[in-house]
């Protein structure tokens, strides 16, 4: 399912390409790594609530608590396999996952690369294909208009095609070029042969020096053209390399620590650059100075003095002013340019960060979930497919929800990474702790209304 949901946002860039089968088994092996941090606490929530679930309702969980094992002592053996799982979790998304996301990103890339209709562009010749010269006049969602097609690959025959319409694709082996043409028309014509000389020097009659020509139409044809090095390229993984998702926790750490670097460089030099460029500094920092040239008398570098405002001209006045103006545009502009450079460095940070801290918040979930699930299937008492599905697909959707709502408030900037991330975790830490408590006690899950209202109150007045 989660798949099919990657496959419906990319089905554009691959439709009509001729990928090979084998590229496409790849990018699917690839892509389902990457979706582990969705499926995965999913996978834990719903075996926990089918496993309690079908030990309550078969009345197993009664025996074992009759026995003298409290809810705790019958979870402690699977609370061990899901710490190993979060603990697998963690170093899969550490260690695997910016591995599978570097494969895709850079399949799917050179997917979107191979578009056919790139090698036509509209009002002008493409011959990029060996022996066909192909002009269309307009282009609008890989359909043309107005389609000419000059075929000379035979070296004896030149072909024309015109066609009022045309839809462009690729063969499933990626080995011809299909043209679907409506309402056109073909013109064939040989090219002249040599003439043919007898021995008394005079040309022979004979229609080989004639050039025959046929015309005929057409409502709709196919037009096929064998493609040779249009095929998709792959293109060196390297480039993607940079990118957050491609990175474990201690690249993610080093990279964090030379943007700050780069920050605290960058403030430190425009600081020093605007406070050289102000002329209270310049002037306190100009002295007076001897230079002994190597010929003639001694010179005085004399310090530039202060202008008294009030005491100069009414046009060095108006100068004076109207430079300070140009002055302050130009420091507000540069102020500006530097605040929107210094807020692309903190969202790439911030990027950094949000991927640095979805690594440990993917591990605690799991344990959230788990301890969300197993005691909430000891109280439903309801195994199966059943039941089981529908609570865990209703819990799962919070914790998505919660999810992207985090990483949309990081992303625009209302939350720092840290609380993005761990939003999903820290609000379900509480419905955990108070369902784990619940099953542990063998009560069944209900809410006062005065409590709730209590409580709504004192929210209300904070």
């Amino acid at each position: 399912m989660l798949i099919m949901q990657f496959f419906w946002v990319y089905i554009d860039d691959m439709l009509g390409k001729g990928i090979s089968i084998w590229v496409i088994l790849e990018l699917i092996f690839y892509v389902s790594a990457g979706v582990v941090p969705l499926a995965l606490p999913l996978a834990v929530l719903l075996s926990s609530v089918m496993t309690l679930g079908n030990l309550a309702e078969k009345n197993e969980l009664t025996a074992l608590k009759s026995a003298g094992l409290s809810l705790f002592n019958i979870l402690k053996p699977l609370t061990i396999v899901i710490v190993f799982i979060s603990l697998g979790a963690f170093y899969f998304s550490n260690y695997i996952i910016p591995v599978a996301n570097l494969k895709w990103h850079s399949i799917i890339y050179d997917i979107q690369n191979t578009k056919i209709s790139a090698i036509v562009k509209p009002g002008a010749y493409s011959n990029e294909l060996e022996g066909y010269s192909i002009k269309v006049d307009k282009e609008k969602d890989e359909s043309f208009e107005g389609i000419l097609i000059h075929d000379h690959s035979s070296p004896k025959k030149l072909k024309t095609i015109r066609a009022q319409k045309g839809k462009m694709y690729k063969s499933v082996n990626g080995k011809y070029l299909f043209l679907d043409l409506l309402n056109g028309d073909v013109s064939e014509e040989l090219n002249t042969e040599n003439p043919i000389y007898l021995n008394s020097s005079k040309l022979q009659k004979s229609p080989r020096n004639k050039r025959p020509s046929r015309r005929s139409s057409f409502k709709k044809a196919t037009y096929k053209i064998e493609l040779e090095g249009l095929g998709m390229n792959r293109s060196n993984e390297n480039l993607f390399v940079n990118k957050h998702e491609m990175m474990n926790v201690f690249q993610i750490a080093h990279v964090i620590d030379s943007i700050k670097k780069r920050q605290k460089e960058i403030i430190f030099k425009f600081s020093n650059g605007i406070k050289r460029d102000h002329p209270y500094f310049s002037a306190k920092n100009t002295s007076s100075k001897f230079v002994l040239p190597s010929k003639g008398p001694k010179h005085k570098i004399a310090s530039k003095k202060a202008l008294i405002f009030n005491n100069v001209s009414k046009d060095e006045k108006l100068k004076s002013i109207l430079m300070v103006q140009t002055k302050l545009r130009r420091k507000n502009q540069t102020l500006k340019n530097q605040g929107e450079y210094a807020e692309v460095m903190n969202k790439d940070m911030n990027s950094y960060w949000l991927e640095f801290h979805r690594k440990f918040a993917l591990a605690y979930a799991i344990l959230v979930l788990f301890f969300i699930g197993a005691p909430l299937g000891a109280i439903v008492k309801k195994g199966g497919f059943g039941t089981p599905v529908i609570i865990a697909s209703l819990l799962f959707m919070v914790y998505f929800v919660l999810i992207s709502i985090g990483q949309n408030l990081v992303e625009s900037e209302t939350l720092s990474p840290f609380w993005g991330m761990w939003l999903a975790g820290f609000v379900l830490t509480p419905i955990a702790f108070f369902i784990t408590r619940a099953a542990s006690k063998d009560k069944s899950i209900s809410f006062k209304s005065d409590r709730v209202l209590k409580a709504l109150q004192f929210f209300k007045k904070r």
